[in-house]
């Protein structure tokens, strides 16, 4: 049985469908102040657009490969190394995150959106940004249909 506390995470969860709605976000939702963790930066491009808006971005990758080139390209950003359903190793991290950019674009399908809305639930609750940003076109489908009922 789920506990309802689980569920009371304050975090505000926005789901884009493609990069260009990723990005569009940045300006309307990241500012000065802002700690941003990107998880799966591949390229380094978003958390160098990030990094224009917030005080500190950490860009992060499963691939030890993509770190390493978005390293190459962009040697004035900090890049690592990170699983993202390694939460622990988040909470490891020195930095306490105001916001999280996730582009997990190889979690798709009926399989890969269980696993993404649970590690978003996951992030809200353990992490507690703010806000978490997530660039996946089945969520936002998903998030689209989605009415809460109103209950009592």
């Amino acid at each position: 049985m789920a506990n309802e506390k689980q569920f009371r995470a304050r975090t505000r969860i926005v789901a884009t469908r493609s990069v260009a709605e990723y990005r569009a976000t940045i300006p309307a939702l990241v500012d000065r102040d802002d700690v941003v963790l990107e998880v799966g930066c591949e390229w380094g491009t978003t958390t160098q657009v990030l990094a224009r808006h917030a005080r500190q971005v950490l860009g992060t990758d499963i691939s030890p490969r993509c770190v390493e080139r978005a390293t190459k390209m962009r040697p004035d950003l900090d890049f690592r190394v990170l699983d993202a359903f390694d939460v622990r190793s988040v909470l490891d991290l020195p930095q306490q995150f105001s916001k999280v950019y996730m582009d997990l674009s190889g979690l798709s399908g009926y399989r890969g959106l269980l696993d993404l809305m649970a590690l978003v639930n996951t992030y809200a609750a353990v992490v507690g940004p703010d806000t978490v940003v997530v660039k996946s076109g089945a969520l936002k489908h998903f998030a689209q249909r989605c009415t809460p009922w109103p209950g009592r």
